[in-house]
């Protein structure tokens, strides 16, 4: 797992194209020699090398023709994997070539093949072709932060040597992480034990530190209405951060809570920048038959965050009941339909949404003919060419809690493009739910100012968010048959 040479080159449109830097390693190249026996290539000077590369990239002025060598249907490449015509090969051309291009640098490596390369052998079993590409990223992350202006590309290309040293002695990739060696290598840092950024903290943020919160829970339920059935309902929870902190390795920790009611998390997974975890987070499952041992919180994750939004962790939880419950009546009598949907709101819930709809579709079907219905909240729309009743409830259930809609429908002749779906037969059909409740979420789980320390000079704007959204929230028709999630053992 080695490299035979490493390249950084400038593309500017209309520019001329420089090789910035590059570099060799004869000891490498000695080994490719033995390795590839005859079909061994050699590595060209950096002028035919470059004319090589960016003919094969097509960036050369006026060579947008078709050339069937290069073009032809045999070397469509979906991969940064290239093969250069170079002088010298003996009719051979140097392959593999790791070449990638990104804001006016062209980055481009030649791996070692331990093997001989005719017949080209899978990528897959080149391990170095994975070295180089994870360099070049890293010489790419180097490149890329921070350069704002001509003298600091100079600057920085200037460092490469000494960097590559320690990050790639004799062609043999060590470290891929560029910045952190700098970092390591600045007079100002300690000399014994450096701090070393972890590698997703590529680029240090610099202003304000502020740090955004932000729990979403999203709730599914299938119901039936049915005695032998049993409805279920379940909580997926997410929460994202994004914490803008100075510091190469700031530390922060993030709280989050549950009232004395709340329900549990379980099946918590976190995001690999936190740090450490207490065990006993991990201890609630949701396969666990009983749950009188499971961790309430609070739940703390102290962590290195990564400089974008990113997800702290997921979790599930099994609340005792479902936000709404509701029923759903449909059968045919002669000519037409008559249906009947039952919604109520549990009083735990908070009664300020910001959208709610309950939408009918009746598959299968014509468009609707004729419509007859009385709703006690909200209004509804009808869509007679998709046959869908959009049942529009607003921001509030009434203080009951408790609406309805009730009616009889009849179709017109099928025709093409009405909506069909198999499962939906007969009388066999739903009611699916949408809402979205904003500063709520079922399981009670919320986090706060006081819950969310963060390590570094400055006091931080602190902001946190929390919402409940619905996620295929279905009510079945009780008078027919349909798809069962679980049914319960009657003995």
């Amino acid at each position: 797992m080695a490299l035979r040479g490493l390249w950084l080159i400038s593309h500017e449109q209309g520019g001329q194209d420089i090789v910035l830097f590059s570099r060799r390693y004869p000891t490498v190249e000695k080994r490719a020699k033995i390795f590839n026996g005859s079909s061994y290539v050699p590595m060209p000077e950096d002028g035919p090398f470059l004319k090589a590369l960016l003919f094969e990239l097509k960036l050369t002025d006026g060579d947008q023709h078709f050339i069937e060598r290069r073009d032809g249907c045999s070397r469509i490449s979906k991969t940064s994997i290239y093969a250069l015509q170079v002088d010298g090969g003996g009719g051979e051309d140097l392959w593999p070539v790791v070449a990638f291009q990104m804001s006016g640098l062209i980055y481009a490596s030649v791996p070692l093949v331990e093997q001989t390369v005719t017949p080209r052998p899978p990528l897959f079993s080149i391990s170095g072709i994975s070295q180089a590409l994870g360099l070049l990223a890293g010489l790419m992350a180097f490149m890329s932060c921070g350069q704002k202006s001509e003298a600091e590309r100079n600057t920085k290309i200037g460092q490469l040597p000494s960097l590559l040293m320690q990050a790639c002695p004799l062609g043999t990739p060590l470290d891929t992480n560029l910045n952190s060696l700098l970092w390591e290598n600045h007079p100002g840092a300690p000399s014994s034990h450096p701090q070393k950024p972890p590698a997703w903290r590529s680029c240090t943020y610099k202003g304000k530190p502020q740090v955004n919160v932000c729990i979403t829970e999203k709730v599914r339920s299938v119901q039936y209405d049915k005695r032998d059935v049993v409805d279920m309902w379940q909580v997926y929870g997410t929460v994202t951060c994004k914490c803008d902190i100075e510091g190469t390795a700031p530390n922060v920790t993030i709280g989050l809570n549950l009232p004395a009611n709340g329900s549990p998390l379980q099946d918590v997974l976190v995001h690999p920048c936190v740090t450490s975890l207490d065990s006993a987070i991990f201890t609630s499952s949701s396969v666990d038959i009983t749950d009188d041992l499971a961790f309430s919180g609070p739940y703390k994750f102290p962590l290195i965050p990564p400089p974008d939004l990113f997800s702290l962790c997921f979790y599930t939880s099994q609340v005792p009941v479902p936000p709404i419950l509701g029923f759903y009546q449909l059968k045919e009598e002669e000519t037409q339909w008559k249906f009947s949907v039952h919604l109520k709101l549990h009083e735990s819930v908070k009664n300020t949404f910001e959208y709610c709809e309950a939408r009918v579709p009746f598959f299968n079907q014509g468009p609707i003919a004729h419509l007859e219905y009385k709703v006690s909240h909200g209004q509804l729309e009808v869509l007679k060419e998709k046959s869908l009743l959009v049942w529009v409830i607003g921001q509030k259930f009434p203080k009951s809690l408790e609406i309805f809609l009730t009616g009889s429908i009849a179709f017109g002749p099928v025709c093409q493009g009405q909506p069909v779906d198999p499962v939906c037969a007969g009388t066999t059909a739903y009611v699916k739910l949408y809402f979205r409740i904003l500063d709520f979420t079922l399981t009670g789980c919320y986090t706060d100012q006081h819950s969310i320390q963060v390590f570094s000079s400055g006091k931080p704007k602190i902001s946190t968010a929390r919402e409940l959204l619905s996620s295929d929230y279905y009510i079945w028709n009780s008078k027919a048959p349909a798809p069962v999630v679980y049914r319960t053992l009657l003995f």
